[in-house]
């Protein structure tokens, strides 16, 4: 079944989504907002989180996730956001961790611990791609991508 909210409409869509995924699987919608209350508790900071989230949700193509993501990106505030080459270090990072399935280089992950970040955040990002692959996946599936 296809989503029938308009493209500009984001709460809409949203609410259209999480009705299309709570009748198709209650239990996947479940999960996903556990993962996801997770995700938010780590020790990576709101714009890194969300670097994450819009890694995993543009590579996967799930267009709801990006607006969605977008949205919450832009609303954050500017005066706590972290420097470019931060956050650019996350997102390479995000998609070194998924092209190797987790087997990132020992240089690669130097590269990202030299950028401030620690081991446990190293985790935190794969929570957020497990996360936010279950939810992309979730809405493709059920016509809400």
């Amino acid at each position: 079944m296809p989503l029938t909210a308009q493209p500009h409409d984001l709460p809409a869509r949203t609410a259209a989504a999480v009705v299309l995924l709570k009748e198709a699987s209650p239990q996947t919608l479940d999960a996903f907002l556990q993962l996801s209350a997770l995700f938010e508790a780590t020790t990576l900071d709101p714009y890194a989180r969300e670097t994450v989230i819009l890694t995993v949700a543009t590579r996967n193509q799930c267009h709801l996730c990006v607006d969605m993501h977008e949205a919450k990106l832009a609303a954050l505030d500017p005066a706590a956001a972290p420097s470019a080459e931060r956050l650019d270090a996350v997102r390479r990072f995000t998609l070194q961790v998924l092209a190797a399935s987790g087997a990132v280089s020992d240089a690669d992950f130097d590269t990202f611990l030299a950028h401030g970040y620690t081991r446990q955040n190293a985790l935190e990002v794969v929570l957020g791609i497990g996360t936010y692959t279950l939810s992309a996946f979730a809405n493709r599936l059920v016509g809400a991508a």
